[in-house]
């Protein structure tokens, strides 16, 4: 009993982590990924870091044994939220083609938190993960581009892989796997589809301020032009997601466009159903006054919302899948070059969209 005593407080020590030797040298975590991997570094440098490391004992913590080229058949899955369904399904679609390949999913969320997301998958490659997949829009700024490309090089160095699902490459010729999906190009058929139906004034409402929307805000422009029209900056009404906004923010919103407008393209299909229901509490018939349209096509039941919705189909399962098959074949020849893909969205036609009655 004296024994375990003793031995408890050790047991309860934390270990440590790559962070924890880079603060100790003054160095990055990318340096000591490069030292530990053995790549060519200044002396003091490496010494530095492997006192460091020593001294933590970090040497012998599993991302050590990632770099005796062990693998743990583990993919590392990084969410904005766990309780979005679009990013479940992407997830879904990991964990499908995961046990296809006799591989197992450890999940966690950033919470929306861009410094939280980095950590996640830095933790995640120390714990031995072969790949770790980042899911969701971001912001794409220089600083966020910078340090996910930092991060794609660390992990390379310890036999990781790094892969973005659903945003841009922070730039070219880095270790990482993209999967993306055409979201300017599903904007710009979706507000095709009401302009072909003669809708000239169409509200865009919705979207956070990241790489997802700005892409849909591109291609609904687009198609505006296309069509001759004038892409008016007081129609974009881009404030956040349906639980930023909630229905009071959307009721304000609805309330307050301008009289001519006969369509509202909604940024996902919560947004989109909860507009059908605001507009139709106010006694604005959908699609007979006002048209609506959503993305995703991953609310449950859009195709049995009254009218049913039309909106964007996104190959969500696919994107998870794609994204481990091609992490996993990253050294083939044959795929070497292929690791940035992007996968096509196409419109649903339901019934809520109604061509536009020009009244004299």
């Amino acid at each position: 009993m004296a024994t375990e005593a003793r031995r408890s407080p050790k047991r309860a020590r934390r270990q440590a982590t790559m962070q924890d030797v880079a603060d100790k040298a003054g160095v990055s975590t990318a340096t000591v990924s490069r030292v530990l991997a053995g790549k060519r570094m200044a002396e003091s440098t490496r010494a530095k870091v492997m006192l460091a490391a020593k001294e933590l004992n970090y040497v012998i913590n599993a991302h050590a044994r990632a770099l005796k080229g062990g693998r743990s058949n583990t993919v590392g899955i990084v969410l904005v939220t766990l309780s979005a369904g679009p990013f479940n399904e992407i997830a879904r679609g990991i964990e499908q083609q995961t046990v296809t390949e006799g591989m197992r999913c450890m999940v966690a969320s950033s919470q929306a938190d861009q410094e939280r997301e980095l950590s996640l998958a830095a933790s995640m490659a120390e714990q031995n993960a072969d790949i770790v997949i980042l899911i969701g829009g971001v912001q794409d700024t220089p600083r966020y581009r910078t340090r996910v490309a930092a991060l794609a090089r660390e992990l390379d160095a310890a036999g990781s892989r790094l892969v973005l699902v659903g945003r841009p490459s922070p730039g070219a010729d880095l270790p990482v796997t993209v999967v993306d999906y055409d979201n300017e190009g599903g904007a710009f058929a979706v507000t095709s589809h009401l302009l072909s139906a003669g809708h000239e004034r169409i509200l865009f409402l919705g979207g956070p301020e990241n790489s997802t929307t700005a892409a849909r805000v591109a291609g609904y422009r687009r198609a505006l032009e296309a069509y001759g029209r004038k892409a008016e900056p007081e129609l974009v009404v881009n404030r956040g997601n349906h639980n930023d906004m909630g229905p009071a923010g959307i009721r304000e919103i609805l309330r307050a466009m301008p009289s001519d407008v006969t369509a509202v393209f909604a940024w996902d299909d919560e947004i989109a159903a909860c507009a059908i229901s605001q507009l139709r509490a106010d006694g604005v018939s959908v699609p007979e006054r006002i048209s609506v349209v959503g993305f995703n096509n991953a609310l449950p039941h859009a195709e049995h919302l009254f009218p049913a919705l039309t909106t964007v189909q996104v190959p969500f399962l696919q994107l998870g899948r794609t994204a481990v098959n091609l992490a996993l074949q990253r050294d083939d020849p044959d795929f070497r070059h292929a690791q940035q893909v992007v996968l096509g969205t196409h419109v649903v036609v339901r019934d809520s969209v109604q061509p536009r009655v020009h009244r004299a």
